[in-house]
């Protein structure tokens, strides 16, 4: 039953990630030709925004290492398709292949911006830098993720003003949205409306703000309708709940976009997204994984049928 609660947005866009950090958790590499297929049905199904792959260096994330073999693959593919790029050697990969959408990935904390990047916070700004300024050179969209904005598993909670001071200088760079990750899933409701609160204080608009939400402690849905509620209208999730983080062990996997979708048919808020065909794509892909998909909305309505 399709019930409204006044105050919510009547659209929102899902930027769906797991095609690119549902599968780089993956133990071992799912094959071009699956993950190219992964897509297409996520498009058809009425996604509009797909991240599609990761132009990092194979060491670091072996399993999206074909990212120039996949790219090419989905050319016909009818929906944003965003790449992840560390650095201008990354970036210049994606321009290759005709990428528009790219996006760069910062930290909130020292501890994680040394264990994933290698570098300082400040370090990691300056290496986004060049890269940021060549991407709107060629009039591509930058995405800015920042990670860790809720807690870390080495330093604790997050001060809101620390991850205000990051996001600002992320989106000073130029970029032009900036995902909030709560990369080990540990924000509850109101933590999420205090930064949301202390973000628009420091100027930030929230149109230009996405928010992504592990499932760790149960939250995510919960954490997306308090940002729902303050007005944000881009929500990253991942379908079948794929994915979690590779650098930090306690984080379990994203938001299940079907979890997502059922909660805003439910609200009336428009997303575009055939919920019986996204399912039907998770389970497929589940089986490609020869696993049963976490989503409980998966398993609910797999198990209907």
């Amino acid at each position: 039953m399709t019930v409204p609660d006044p105050g919510l947005p009547s659209r929102v866009r899902i930027h769906e990630v797991g095609a690119r950090d549902g599968l780089q958790n993956e133990k071992t590499a799912v094959p071009t030709a699956v993950k190219a297929e992964f897509v297409h049905r996520l498009a058809a199904a009425g996604l509009t925004t797909i991240e599609a792959t990761s132009f990092v260096h194979p060491k670091w994330v072996p399993q999206l290492a074909d990212a120039e073999q996949l790219f090419p693959l989905l050319a016909d593919v009818r929906a944003q398709l965003p790449v992840l790029v560390p650095n201008e050697r990354g970036l210049d990969r994606a321009l290759a292949l005709g990428a528009s959408r790219i996006a760069v990935f910062g930290s909130a904390t020292e501890t994680f911006a040394s264990r994933n990047l290698n570098r300082t916070v400040a370090g990691s700004l300056a290496m986004f830098e060049p890269v940021v300024a060549r991407a709107k050179e060629q009039d591509a969209h930058v995405r800015g993720y920042l990670s860790m904005c809720f807690g870390d598993p080495w330093e604790g909670p997050v001060p809101v003003s620390q991850v205000v001071s990051v996001a600002t200088a992320l989106l000073g760079l130029g970029c032009d949205e900036l995902s909030l990750g709560d990369t080990i899933g540990v924000a509850t409701p109101g933590h999420v409306r205090a930064l949301l609160t202390a973000l628009g204080e420091a100027g930030v608009a929230t149109e230009r703000i996405g928010v992504h939400f592990h499932d760790t402690y149960g939250q995510a849905l919960s954490n997306t309708l308090a940002a729902l509620r303050f007005g944000v209208t881009t929500v990253d999730a991942s379908a079948g709940g794929l994915g979690g983080c590779p650098y930090a062990e306690s984080a379990t996997g994203n938001l299940a976009t079907e979890d997502l979708v059922w909660m805003l048919d439910g609200l009336g808020i428009e997303t575009g997204v055939d919920l019986a065909a996204l399912t039907a794509t998770s389970v497929w892909m589940a089986e490609q994984l020869g696993r049963p998909s976490p989503s409980r909305t998966v398993r609910a309505l797999s198990h209907k049928e």
